[in-house]
């Protein structure tokens, strides 16, 4: 689903420990006055890049969405819409229209034509050169650009006209209009410096050389300051077309620790704190509880799966019986209960019960420490002296066991973890990393050692492939794209998530949905633990933020959000 500097993490330990005298005054102090022309947004992560099709990043596609308009993306009421394109392509419409590839293969073709007037921020035409550049960025495997799916089956690109394009693909999909990431890139700006060394270009790229130059930006806002780790500015773009924004600037503000970003809020040093990358669900009922009418909260449920990936070539983790055992010493129910009042329900897989091809009959695994203690006997892991167990080999059962520093929900979780793992013998290894190190460099280069707890966001019945298919596993020679971190491998699960997509009729899809989940809750290619509900918290005055629960955040819609 996915996805910060230290400094930011060091001033945030500082706030963090104000004194309850202080707190207290600010909880009853009124908000500092904020110009209305401008809204400061607190969000817990820093972005490892800011190009659009490098790298995995929460953090990113929150801000990129004030900057950016991709071609399609997926609304606030879950449907597909064209954002930089003017028509939504269907075979209805004829936009789209199945043929035969050159090979003999059943495929499909799709038209997009850009919406009129669309400009960079240095007044150059986006034009379908743009998409052409992207197109031949992402078939490049050295460039690392993903998801490698997308790129290896839209085989050819024609250029109809400056406005229009045909991409063609080799097969054919239930969701061939969706175009996912796949967005116009400025060809003026970035196309010399990813020919120059296409393996080097996302160190090269202006998105993170230049990242203040107005023709990268195509949005309602552009990038005009960053300062990094701590906070990014953004202000009206003078090409966007579109209607008029009405905040004149934008300043987002990174505070990776989760108590201080609530102190700042509470300081009036932040307006809002961005439910996408906020306050853990219980700190914010319980900010709610303290602060009355002072600030409005929105509780979103949404296709966002907190888990743990872990590494399938540990001597341990690789055995399922291991994996299963894990799961069963974890009491998610009552962490749940505990921790979020409730409101995060337990996963049995990766598919929400709010996604409609979620399967309620799937395997569920319910807390038995009996049971996972006997699993672990099987699997030739025994009890040492000091209740830690022991393979034939004298290997204790230990793992690495990572997340994002400074989100306070999360250490809590890892704390209870490692209590319950340890009466199952099993120990845990706590530590952390800020989340753009923890993102961009140990789960994309695959440098974790055991577990890594972090979360998914998807869109709508989004066929998880690239985190599941073995041919999804970052490595070098395809500079790192790829989401399937742990190394899971699985035949048919490969074949699977190849399939699904290819399977027009809905009833029949839905069949190799549920095959797709009983899989996974067998296999467990990661420990599922929740589903998680953001915490929106937002200044009385604001108007017009439209939460998704999804992949596609809200600032895609940002020149809709108003003052009073």
């Amino acid at each position: 689903m996915t996805r910060p500097r230290r400094a930011a993490g060091q001033a945030a330990a500082r706030i963090g420990a104000l004194p309850l005298a202080l707190v207290a005054t600010l909880l009853s102090a009124p908000a500092a006055a904020q110009p209305r022309d401008t809204l400061t947004i607190g969000i817990t992560q820093y972005p490892s890049t800011f190009h659009p099709n490098i790298e995995n990043m929460a953090a990113k596609s929150y801000v990129l969405g004030f900057a950016r308009r991709p071609l399609t993306a997926y609304g606030a009421d879950w449907r597909l819409t064209c954002l930089a394109c003017e028509t939504l392509p269907s075979l209805e419409n004829g936009l789209a229209e199945r043929e035969t590839t050159p090979d003999g293969k059943a495929g499909i073709r799709v038209t997009f034509r850009l919406r009129q007037g669309t400009s960079w921020g240095d007044g150059t035409p986006v034009t379908s050169e743009d998409l052409r550049f992207a197109w031949e960025a992402g078939r490049e495997a050295a460039t690392g650009f993903g998801p490698a799916e997308f790129y290896r089956s839209a085989y050819e690109l024609i250029v109809v006209d400056p406005r229009t394009v045909t991409l063609r693909f080799d097969r054919v999909t239930f969701e061939y209009a969706s175009m996912g990431d796949f967005q116009p890139l400025p060809a003026h700006i970035e196309r010399a410096r990813w020919q120059a060394d296409p393996r080097a270009y996302r160190t090269r790229t202006a998105y993170d050389t230049e990242t203040t130059n107005p023709a990268l930006w195509n949005g309602p806002y552009r990038i005009t300051a960053v300062q990094p780790g701590a906070s990014i500015t953004l202000e009206r773009n003078a090409a966007w077309n579109g209607a008029a924004p009405h905040f004149r600037r934008i300043v987002i503000r990174t505070v990776e620790n989760t108590p201080a970003l609530e102190a700042q809020l509470l300081a009036g040093q932040v307006d809002m704190v961005a439910g996408e990358l906020g306050l853990p669900i219980e700190q914010a009922i319980a900010l709610e509880r303290r602060t009355g009418n002072r600030f409005r909260f929105l509780y979103q449920p949404g296709l966002i799966y907190e888990h743990m990936d872990l590494r399938h070539d540990h001597v341990a983790l690789a055995d399922r019986r291991v994996r299963q055992a894990l799961l069963m010493a974890t009491d998610r129910a009552q962490i749940t209960e505990r921790l979020f009042g409730g409101r995060q329900p337990v996963a049995h897989t990766s598919v929400n019960p709010l996604d409609p091809m979620h399967d309620p009959q799937v395997r569920q695994w319910p807390f038995d420490l009996a049971r996972a203690r006997a699993l672990l006997d099987e699997a030739g892991w025994t009890p040492g002296p000091d209740g830690i167990r022991r393979n034939a080999a004298g290997e204790r059962l230990s793992l690495e066991f990572m997340t994002t520093a400074g989100n306070r929900a999360r250490e809590q979780v890892q704390q209870v973890l490692q209590g319950m793992w340890r009466q199952a013998g099993i120990e845990a290894r706590i530590r952390n990393e800020p989340p753009r190190v923890f993102f961009a460099e140990t789960l994309s280069r695959r440098r974790f050692q055991g577990l890594a707890l972090f979360a998914w966001i998807s869109a709508p019945e989004s066929v998880p492939r690239s985190s599941l298919h073995s041919d999804e596993i970052p490595r070098e020679e395809r500079n790192w794209s790829g989401q399937n971190y742990g190394g899971f491998r699985n035949a048919e699960m490969d074949v699977l998530t190849h399939s699904i997509p290819e399977e027009l009729d809905r009833e029949r899809r839905r069949e190799m949905w549920r095959r797709l989940q009983a899989i996974y809750a067998e296999e467990l290619p990661a420990i599922p633990l929740w589903f998680r509900a953001d915490a929106h918290v937002w200044p009385t005055w604001l108007d017009g933020v439209r939460p998704t629960g999804h992949l596609n955040a809200s600032p895609l819609w940002a020149e809709e959000w108003r003052a009073r």
